[in-house]
């Protein structure tokens, strides 16, 4: 036994709070190396004193499952429900040769000589609980870069507004996108199955993205005004549409009134330690004086730490939800952001609507954010590498994504992973089809497997009709309303995709998901879903031929039916034949269940 890839802490993604009664907890081992893991546990204060000496003997013992294998590592996992909401466990490891017991000061050979060494979790507080939105779970995303959806008001289109998709985009073009333009659209919204929309910056700025912000309070008045988007939201709200905005509270815009003080005034400027300056005069050419978002002059980055500058931002995190019934803030550079300013934003706009979702802009590993005083998720971007670069690159094997992506879950507790943000793309990546070399299968492969996975999953406006676009500014065009242009065959497929979800419970958020694997094929990745008594197994090929797909034993014989086609339910051989770019969903019938239902 590999004792160096074992691993465990108490916290963190390894121990923590399913819900207020129960906790999970988790274990690293090399990849098959250990046979089986049990967790020995009990209450630490169960014990008695015996010949003026205190006993302590833990009675309870759980098998630990088998959760998931990565490249390197295996992973275990076992839930209990502690009548007093306190443990005192170790971990018992069994390869065949061996069976030795782990603790916080390392390994013992027998259970008398670990004890005094247990793992502790002191107590299951309530307010530890992670706890997310719930109706967060049943969302399906859709992103809106406001200046490219849709021109529905020429009346507020500024000077030099072009027509509409009449040019490529480029880094100063309008093209006059508006709320008018979304109102209009929300039946296309409404027909795809969308439940919640993420709009980039809406607040007044110089700029077509508007991360550059120069009023926080106010809308830009080339999208409309405060009536016309309450009326955005009243409508979305109407048809079961939750509404997200974007805030920046990194770095604000050039324009920004007290960053213009500063410019101004120099060091007599009562705004100058409402940002990072180095020194003055401020320069602006080259390197700038003072901290931005990367080295873009035109965005100086925020003081958070300032009192004047929390007590501004708190409130435009509040305003909006009190005034607007906004469901959401994305919080864009999140992680250059400290802790402490995090951790008071959510408990004031928690303050104002509970039930608010926060999510935040981190590329990488963000479990420091998402202990449950900051953010409900993050945008789950190590979700999306492997996907893309299994489906649209080619360029690991379904072994290689399945370990990745088992990694990208496993980051974070299963109470974050059920309300994670899981995107293909967005206004910061390269459009789907382009990345798919404009392979419309290899596009309804990715989005099958997005729609099959667990987490929320969000559209980037326009890939439902396979729109393209290199990276920014490329992946910011007009977006496609001619039905002439589009591809209607992707929508249509998407928009089953998105209802058969809705459906099957095992294809949700919460489900669990277990990968299956087929030792001599690359080119299909094979999983499983179960939620309850309802399991879906899942099979989607990046071949342009069709492969053979090798089951595991215990699912062979078993009844299903394929959800994406009309077919009657068949038997699961051992082989499964999967076409070229094919995808199968086939939930597990029960066969009593079936002869009783006809």
């Amino acid at each position: 036994m590999l004792r160096e890839a074992v691993y465990h802490r108490p916290k963190g993604n390894y121990a923590y709070p399913l819900d207020h009664d129960t906790l999970q907890f988790r274990i690293r081992t090399k990849r098959n190396d250990v046979d089986s893991v049990y967790l020995i546990w009990d209450d630490p204060f169960r014990g008695e004193v015996i010949d003026h000496v205190w006993s302590w003997i833990p009675k309870q013992i759980e098998e630990m499952n088998k959760c998931g294998s990565t490249e390197l590592y295996d992973y275990w996992t076992v839930s209990i429900r502690p009548r007093d909401k306190r443990v005192k466990y170790s971990f018992e490891l069994r390869d065949g040769i061996e069976v030795v017991y782990f603790t916080e000061k390392g390994f013992y050979p027998s259970l008398d000589e670990a004890i005094s060494s247990f793992f502790f979790y002191p107590f299951l507080l309530e307010e530890d609980v992670f706890a997310a939105p719930e109706w967060v779970k049943d969302t399906i995303w859709y992103q809106i870069f406001p200046e490219r959806f849709a021109n529905g008001d020429k009346g507020n289109d500024i000077q030099g507004t072009l027509p509409w998709g009449s040019e490529e985009p480029s880094e100063h073009t309008f093209f006059g996108g508006d709320f008018q333009g979304v109102i209009n659209n929300l039946d296309h919204l409404d027909e795809l199955g969308i439940t919640g929309i993420y709009f980039t910056p809406i607040f007044k700025a110089p700029s077509n993205h508007k991360y550059d912000t120069e009023d926080y309070l106010t809308i830009d008045p080339q999208f409309g005004d405060k009536e016309t988007f309450k009326q955005l939201v009243d409508e979305c709200h109407r048809r079961g549409i939750k509404v997200m905005l974007d805030a920046v509270f990194n770095h604000c815009g050039f324009t920004f009134p007290p960053f213009q003080d500063v410019l101004a005034n120099g060091e007599n400027s009562r705004f100058k330690d409402w940002f990072h300056i180095d020194e003055f005069p401020l320069q602006t050419a080259l390197v700038p004086t003072y901290r931005t978002f990367g080295y873009t002059y035109t965005m100086p980055k925020l003081n958070t730490a300032n009192e004047e500058v929390r007590n501004y931002l708190l409130e435009v995190g509040r305003y909006w939800v009190k005034e607007f019934d906004i469901d959401g803030w994305r919080l864009d550079v999140a992680n250059e952001v400290s802790h402490d300013f995090w951790r008071e934003f959510r408990k004031e706009v928690k303050k104002v609507k509970p039930e608010l979702y926060i999510l935040g802009e981190i590329w990488h590993d963000a479990l420091p954010w998402l202990q449950g005083d900051q953010f409900d998720a993050v945008m789950n971007y190590p979700y999306t590498s492997p996907a893309l670069d299994f489906f649209a690159k080619g360029s690991i094997t379904a072994l290689q994504l399945a370990n990745q992506t088992t990694d990208a879950y496993l980051m974070y507790p299963k109470p974050v992973m059920d309300a994670a943000f899981n995107l293909l793309g967005s206004h910061d990546t390269p459009r789907i089809a382009t990345l798919c070399g404009n392979d419309s299968r290899k596009v309804r492969a990715l989005f099958t497997f997005l729609l099959t996975s667990p987490g929320t999953p969000c559209f980037y406006y326009g890939d439902e009709v396979g729109m393209t676009g290199a990276m920014d500014p490329g992946c910011r065009k007009c977006m496609e309303w001619d039905t002439e242009e589009q591809d209607r065959e992707l929508l249509t497929f998407i928009t089953g995709l998105i209802d058969i979800r809705k459906r099957h419970r095992a294809l949700g958020s919460t489900a669990s998901i277990e990968f299956i694997q087929s030792p001599i094929e690359e080119d299909v990745i094979g999983y499983k879903r179960s939620y309850g008594d309802e399991t879906v197994l899942c099979f989607l090929s990046r071949s342009d031929s069709s492969k053979s797909f090798q089951m595991p034993e215990n699912l062979i014989g078993k009844t299903v039916e394929d959800l994406l086609t009309d077919e009657d339910s068949f038997m699961v051989s051992s082989d499964m034949q999967v076409e070229a770019f094919g995808t199968k969903l086939l939930r597990i019938v029960d066969d009593r269940k079936r002869r009783k239902d006809r």
